[in-house]
C-alpha cells in the first residue's frame, strides 16, 4: 500500500512539475567597433517586467554619456557605420523619446554613462520588450551604442550621433 501511495505521490509530483512556465528566455550580444573589432558583451534575461539588459562595452569615449537603443534590424556592418541596423524598434509606432508625448519607442532606453576607462557597465531593464513572444520580442534584432546623448524627443531617433559600436541579440 505504501509503495502504490508513494508512486501516485511521484506521478503527481512530476505532473506538477511539469506543469511549470517555461524557464525565462536568456539571449546574448557580442558588441562590435566602428572598426569591426570585438568590444563587449551583453546578456539578456527576459523577466516579468520586460528585458534586464545586463552590458559591458569597451573602447568608448571616456567620462561621457551615450545613448544605448535597440533597433529593429540584426545586423551590424561596421562598413556602412552600423546603418545596417535599421531604426529604433518600434512595433507601435510610438514617437521617438521619454519626453515626446506619444512616446517612447519600445527600444528607446536611458543614455548610460561610460566611465574614465573607457568602458561601459551597465544593468538596464526595458519593461516595453520581450524575448522570445509577441510583437515586442528582440530576439535577433540589434543593440546600438551612439557617440552622443539622446535628446529624448528629437524625431525620429533622438540626436544621438553616430553609432560607434552594435552587437545582434542571439
Amino acid at each position: 500500500m505504501k509503495t502504490k501511495a508513494m508512486t501516485l505521490l511521484a506521478a503527481g509530483a512530476f505532473a506538477g512539475l511539469c506543469a511549470l512556465p517555461a524557464a525565462a528566455a536568456d539571449a546574448t550580444a557580442s558588441f562590435v567597433n566602428a572598426e569591426g573589432g570585438e568590444a563587449g558583451s551583453a546578456e539578456l534575461t527576459a523577466t516579468g517586467s520586460g528585458v534586464l539588459i545586463e552590458a559591458e562595452i569597451t573602447g568608448l569615449p571616456a567620462e561621457s554619456w551615450v545613448a544605448f537603443h535597440i533597433h529593429e534590424n540584426g545586423a551590424c556592418d561596421a562598413a556602412d557605420g552600423f546603418k545596417s541596423a535599421g531604426g529604433h524598434f518600434n512595433p507601435t509606432g510610438a514617437e521617438h523619446g521619454y519626453l515626446s508625448e506619444g512616446g517612447p519607442h519600445a527600444g528607446d532606453m536611458p543614455n548610460q554613462y561610460v566611465g574614465a576607462d573607457g568602458v561601459l557597465r551597465t544593468q538596464v531593464l526595458n519593461p516595453a520588450v520581450t524575448l522570445g513572444e509577441g510583437e515586442a520580442d528582440i530576439a535577433g534584432l540589434a543593440i546600438v551604442i551612439h557617440d552622443g546623448t539622446d535628446d529624448y524627443s528629437s524625431q525620429p531617433s533622438g540626436d544621438a550621433g553616430s553609432r560607434i559600436a552594435c552587437a545582434v541579440i542571439e
